[in-house]
């Protein structure tokens, strides 16, 4: 496999800038699943493979004893605008991954600037800091003692930088939320950009297959007999990484934080013994049960255990799905590994076939775009 062979071309115009309104308003394409589509299967599309719909009806396709898996993780206000306090430069952070309390894993930009022992004022008080005189030769900027701090203390591939946070419990105010670089303005709503079940801080892009759901949706498919539950996997670098070169198997996938709650290996392994669909809401959540299974798997057991850890799952077409029956998700950018993870579980020439279907019919693509369900 190539990258080039999960490419397609869409219209900016395609391009989702606001969310739908209400949530449940967004419309939604029903995909038939490919047989054998596990195994790599390349068919394309049939008469009545697909069906255009809203989200709204989202409950005709599902039935009493599925098992609904969410993911519970809320976006962070991950993005940092400062100065950088030798020069008063202006820089900006983003953090992707929290590695113990006060340190992280970050982006930067401009990153020249931001080299090892590099200090960064992040508060919003000190965006026109006082320079003294001798800032010019290497002098310090004078800054209010109360300021927050960014630290760069380590650097590795990729760009990535290693920081410490000085009041890490700050963030909520001297942070925004890091939306997607296509996405040109910040929804008057910030919750917009979170689902209605977020609970779990962690992720520094939404899980945005969730984003369709209303409090009323969740209750009214309760009410007909669907289960729920959830994981959290916190959404990380990758999101903001496409694959580079021709070679897919020399793409290194980066791990992100994952937990699969007791509660939730139980209603699993009970579906299972039962027979029950799983249906996965989001790449996120897939990607979490595939590797909860991988991990059974090589222990030689069916039976789900409750974890957490990093996920490292690469998952492209030929790879056996152990747990999920269905999902739930959004239209992914080109040659992304969201995409390849679509394609394993449908069929890469299927998916393609059906995104090109989506384009003629106008839906919206990316994170505040139109749904997929993949059953």
């Amino acid at each position: 496999m190539r990258t080039s062979d999960f490419d397609y071309h869409l219209p900016p115009e395609r391009i989702a800038q606001t969310p739908a309104e209400p949530r449940d308003a967004s419309r939604m394409l029903a995909l038939r699943r490919s047989p054998g589509a596990d195994a790599g299967a390349g068919d394309g599309l049939a008469p009545g493979d697909i069906e255009h719909r809203h989200f709204r009806n989202l409950p005709d396709y599902l039935q009493p004893g599925d098992l609904m898996v969410f993911n519970r993780s809320r976006v962070i206000p991950a993005r940092l605008h400062g100065v950088e306090t030798r020069t008063g430069a202006a820089v900006e952070i983003l953090l992707v991954r929290r590695k113990e309390p006060g340190i992280w894993q970050a982006l930067g930009r401009p990153g020249r600037r931001l080299r090892v022992d590099t200090q960064v004022i992040v508060n919003p008080a000190a965006v026109n800091p006082v320079v003294n005189p001798a800032a010019a030769t290497g002098g310090m900027i004078l800054v209010h003692p109360d300021a927050v701090h960014v630290s760069i203390i380590g650097a590795g591939e990729n760009g990535l930088r290693v920081v410490r946070i000085s009041d890490e419990a700050a963030l909520g105010e001297i942070g925004e939320l890091p939306l997607p670089p296509y996405i040109r303005e910040t929804p008057a709503d910030p919750e917009r950009y979170q689902t209605v079940y977020a609970d779990a801080p962690g992720s520094v892009a939404a899980p945005t297959a969730g984003l369709h759901f209303t409090d009323e949706m969740l209750e009214s498919i309760r009410k007909m007999g669907v289960d729920t539950a959830s994981v959290t996997l916190h959404v990380g670098l990758d999101t903001f990484r496409p694959v580079h070169g021709e070679d897919i198997a020399g793409h290194k996938i980066h791990t992100e934080w994952y937990e699969l709650p007791d509660d939730t290996a139980a209603a699993i392994n009970r579906a299972r013994r039962e027979n029950r669909r799983i249906i996965a809401v989001g790449t996120t959540t897939v990607r979490t049960l595939e590797q909860a299974a991988q991990n059974a798997h090589r222990n030689s057991t069916t039976n789900i255990q409750p974890t957490a850890g990093d996920a490292d799952l690469f998952i492209l077409p030929g790879h056996q799905f152990r747990l999920v029956d269905a999902m739930l998700t959004n239209f992914h950018l080109p040659r992304s590994t969201l995409l390849m993870l679509v394609s394993a579980f449908a069929g890469r020439a299927r998916i393609l076939a059906a995104y090109q279907e989506a384009i003629a019919k106008e839906y919206r693509f990316y994170s505040f775009g139109d749904a997929m369900l993949i059953i």
